[in-house]
Parts: structure tokens; C-alpha cells; sequence
């Protein structure tokens, strides 16, 4: 009875390609079509190299789910999250990335991971118009917002990276667009005549963007909306503060 129970095991261990003894590898060279993650990472590459970018990410995966402890599963993670950017799924790169930093919070390529993230966040919130009519500041921000906060985060936590520096140049350019967007509302609220709102909105601006090309518009417009609520003393201290900082400053704006 018991050399029939070991027959059985045996024999279903034999018709599944399993070990006696646990070991997975022949199924990881099954589910893999017997390459190695070297081979399969060499075929991927080539796949990208042929413009053949579906391919290249399914090949990336198999790595993961055949090879997940290796080294080129560190790589294709990566790669993925970069190639997904390039077909501009932004969404599937950041979640990618995201999963890559949860699961190697301090490896070498980590900073990578988070400058990539800010990358894509920052390209999901470009527009083809935004140089012929529009200024991304008049459209919804939220990605601008992610973007900067990822590129902070990348700066807090790898200061001595060699992305940081980068990330510091998209922060620039990032605070603008968001300086300019407060701005906006900041303007929209004037002109309904919703002055105190306004002036918040041209406080906030000052508080939390101070190196920003948008402050001078800010203060002036502070500045008017104190004078429309009778505030005078308010308005020639803002236009005193304007006039020191900006001596040579003209509005960029027009009210309705």
C-alpha cells in the first residue's frame, strides 16, 4: 500500500515535471520555453530595437513571473514602466513605478524610479496645444501637482543622486505652472467680484510659490482687490512691497 502511494507520487511528479523535493526550476524553464533570463531579456531588447514595444513588455513579464528573483527582473521592471511612457500610458508607467520603489525602496536604481515617475506624471500633463493656444495653467493640474510632489520626494530622499539636479530644473518650471494656475482662479474670482476669495487665492500664491515668476501679478493683483473693498491702507503697502521688489514691473494681465 505504501509503495503504491510513492508509485502515484512519483509518477505525478514525473507527468508534471516537478521534484520530489519542491524544486521549481524545470516549470520556470517550461513557463520561460526553456531560456534563460539573460536570453529572454536579450529578446525583449531586440523586440524594443525593432519597434515591436507589446512584444518587449510581454517578454519583460515573463521574466518577472518566471524569474522573479533575479537581476533582470530588476531591469524589466524598469524597463516596462520606460516603454509604457513611450506608447504614453502614463497611468500603467506610474503604477508600474510605484510598485518598483514599494518593492526596492534603496537599491541603486531606485532614485531612477523615482525620476522616471516624475517624468511620466510631468508628460501626462503636457497638451500638443500648449505652445499654439492654450497655457497648461488654464487646464487642470493635478498631474502638475503629482509631478512635483514626486519630483520633491526624489529630491528628499536621494538628495546626492545624480538625477536630483535634473529634478530641481522640472521643479523650476513645474512652480510656475502652478504659480500660474492659482493666478488664474485667483483672477477669475476678481472678476465675479468675489474680492476677499481673490485675495486668499493671491496670498496662497506668495506663501507657497515665492520663487515663481508669478508673485508681481500676484501682488498686484492683491493690491487692486484691496482697493475694490476699501481697503486702502492694505492696497498701498502690497504696491509698496510690488514697487521695491518689481520696480520695473508692467501687469501681464488685462481685467474685464
Amino acid at each position: 500500500m505504501k509503495f503504491r502511494l510513492l508509485f502515484t507520487l512519483a509518477l505525478m511528479c514525473f507527468l508534471t515535471g516537478c521534484s520530489v523535493f519542491g524544486s521549481n526550476k524545470d516549470t520556470k524553464n517550461l513557463v520561460a520555453d526553456g531560456l534563460t533570463p539573460k536570453e529572454l531579456y536579450e529578446q525583449a531588447e531586440d523586440k524594443v530595437d525593432a519597434g515591436s514595444i507589446e512584444q518587449a513588455i510581454d517578454q519583460y513579464e515573463m521574466i518577472l513571473s518566471s524569474y522573479p528573483g533575479s537581476k533582470y527582473a530588476i531591469q524589466a521592471r524598469l524597463d516596462i514602466a520606460f516603454n509604457l511612457l513611450k506608447q504614453k500610458k502614463y497611468n500603467r508607467s506610474i503604477t508600474t513605478l510605484n510598485q518598483f520603489i514599494k518593492k526596492y525602496p534603496d537599491i541603486p536604481a531606485t532614485p531612477y524610479a523615482y525620476y522616471l515617475r516624475g517624468v511620466a506624471a510631468e508628460k501626462k500633463s503636457s497638451s500638443i496645444l500648449d505652445k499654439l493656444i492654450t497655457d497648461s495653467a488654464q487646464r487642470d493640474v493635478e498631474s502638475v501637482r503629482d509631478a512635483y510632489d514626486y519630483f520633491i520626494e526624489l529630491i528628499e530622499v536621494f538628495p546626492n543622486s545624480k538625477y536630483a539636479e535634473d529634478a530641481k530644473t522640472k521643479l523650476a518650471v513645474l512652480r510656475n505652472t502652478l504659480a500660474r494656475h492659482e493666478f488664474y482662479v485667483a483672477l477669475y474670482y476678481t472678476e465675479i467680484s468675489s474680492n476677499i476669495a481673490a485675495i486668499n487665492r493671491s496670498k496662497y500664491i506668495i506663501e507657497n510659490y515665492p520663487n515663481s515668476a508669478t508673485i508681481p501679478d500676484a501682488l498686484h493683483l492683491m493690491a487692486y482687490n484691496y482697493g475694490v473693498i476699501g481697503a486702502d491702507d492694505l492696497a498701498v503697502d502690497v504696491r509698496k512691497v510690488l514697487n521695491s521688489s518689481f520696480p520695473s514691473y508692467s501687469p501681464s494681465y488685462s481685467l474685464k
